[in-house]
């Protein structure tokens, strides 16, 4: 696949996303190509389009799987291999929220309870514990809520992000109507 200019740009740009998102800059390009591609692409030419190792490529292969982001084709009379993004670009985000969920949320969570059940030996223990039981419930809010996001179809959840400064203003309204005291 031959790139222009422009397209590019779009491969090296996501490559840096990727690298944002918890996995390396070659598999963010390597996928950022895949989405962009009208057809499934093997390795060579994947390796071939991003100027990087076919070796590289096999790994980035392999952890794009692992994130279940990519799907494996092959085509009649053609021994090699040929990937393409799985699901829709919904559907990858809401892969990618979820693994990072997984690897670096749940982690938190979990070390977070562990350090709560434990009873404060003195003040300054007590007052750490107040503060990672805020992080705790902070962080539990947002896994329920992005949970919540991600069991609606894409088309309810372009409503509602429409919707975002509609809400914030709403909000804000109900804060002066009710006073600045009542935020329930």
């Amino acid at each position: 696949m031959e790139l222009t200019p422009q397209l590019e740009a779009f491969v090296f740009h996501f490559g840096e996303m990727g690298s944002r998102w918890g996995f390396n800059r070659t598999v963010g390009q390597m996928y950022a190509l895949m989405v962009i591609s009208p057809e499934p692409l093997n390795a060579n030419q994947i390796s071939e389009a991003l100027s990087v190792s076919r070796g590289n490529v096999s790994m980035g292969i392999k952890e794009l799987q692992s994130w279940q982001l990519i799907q494996q084709h092959h085509i009649p009379g053609d021994r090699k291999e040929y990937f393409s993004p799985k699901g829709s670009i919904w559907e990858m985000a809401s892969t990618v929220f979820e693994e990072r969920r997984k690897r670096e949320v749940d982690p938190t969570l979990q070390l977070l309870r562990g350090a709560l059940d434990t009873p404060p030996k003195d003040a300054a223990e007590s007052y750490a514990q107040e503060r990672m039981q805020e992080i705790h419930d902070l962080l539990e809010s947002v896994t329920e809520w992005a949970g919540e996001l991600q069991q609606m179809d894409p088309e309810k959840l372009r409503t509602l992000m429409k919707l975002g400064a509609g809400v914030t203003k709403v909000l804000s309204l109900k804060e002066q109507l009710l006073g600045k005291g009542d935020k329930s």
